[in-house]
């Protein structure tokens, strides 16, 4: 046998042993993506600075940047010159029964990763990490959990800060009143209009919200915490594991390059759209390891 003959065998060989993997990946979400053309992202209507819409209801913010690094390796990935992206509004109820049921593949929000929603669904690596405090008007002088005894206190349904919120009333006995509100901004209307004197949700959104407001100094976040700093991540299917392997390859990419300090920067130390609110939320340090050594756990401890 020539050289030559030798050679074109082995391209051969190789090409055939490589179709089988390559048809073996197509499966779950990238087949999905491949046949349709377009990948679905979830974004929240008022989660600044991660998901929010802007003035022209154009939806905006930190998560769905890193979404869109996503979407530009899932293409690569599957070597397509074009894919539409849809944009979803999702709520808090509804995140994980649309990711569950196909209608978007990536949650671009502000959800948090832990151990219960790890049995529903996968994360990315970790993209933020935040307490769980509460808002309450400057004027009540409530600052600590146990000044809300006896209190009426809002969360927004199916967070983990309902859920944290619940569970310290019951091993505290703080005989709290809780109402629900479906998202940040109603949660904030109750307290604003004096229907709830606190909510409680992710410390960065109430920053975001209480610097948004029309009068800031008229209200304080509390100095404690109800649980230790939690990771957020971008959602998407279980048991996916090539999807997840392209998700996992996007943020390994992003996370330790400078890009992110950019990123960063962008959205939490600089004025964002729509009324050039800034957060003034330096990377903690906590943050920057996670960043260096990108983490998909949903174990606080972990961080």
């Amino acid at each position: 046998m020539t050289k030559s003959r030798l050679v074109s065998c082995a391209a051969l060989l190789a090409s055939m042993l490589a179709a089988p993997a390559f048809a073996e990946e197509l499966t779950g979400t990238l087949q999905k993506i491949k046949e349709t053309g377009s990948i679905a992202l979830g974004y929240r209507e008022t989660s600044m600075p991660f998901s929010y819409i802007d003035d022209n209801q154009n939806p905006i913010g930190f998560a769905l940047d890193i979404c869109y690094k996503i979407v530009d390796e899932v293409k690569e990935t599957l070597k397509l010159d074009r894919l539409e992206v849809k944009l979803i509004p999702v709520t808090s109820a509804s995140r994980i029964p649309l990711i569950g049921n196909g209608t978007i593949d990536l949650e671009c929000a502000s959800t948090t990763n832990n151990l219960e929603r790890e049995k529903l669904v996968a994360f990315s690596a970790s993209y933020f990490l935040t307490a769980n405090r509460f808002v309450a008007k400057t004027s009540s002088g409530l600052t600590t959990i146990d000044n809300l005894k006896g209190k009426a206190v809002a969360s927004t349904a199916g967070t983990s800060n309902m859920k944290e919120l619940i569970e310290t009333n019951i091993s505290r006995n703080l005989g709290m009143t809780i109402q629900t509100s479906k998202d940040t901004a109603e949660g904030f209307l109750l307290v604003e209009t004096g229907r709830a004197e606190a909510y409680v949700m992710d410390d960065i959104l109430l920053a975001g919200i209480v610097a948004s407001s029309k009068t800031p100094s008229a209200y304080v976040i509390s100095t404690d915490e109800f649980a230790v700093p939690e990771p957020y991540g971008i959602m998407l299917r279980r048991d996916d594991p090539a999807f997840k392997a392209a998700v996992d390859r996007a943020t390994a990419k992003l996370y330790p390059s400078p890009e992110m300090a950019t990123l960063y920067a962008k959205w939490f130390t600089s004025p964002i759209p729509p009324k050039g609110v800034n957060f003034n939320f330096p990377m903690t340090p906590v943050m920057q390891k996670a960043f260096a050594h990108p983490n998909d756990s949903g174990d606080p401890n972990a961080y």
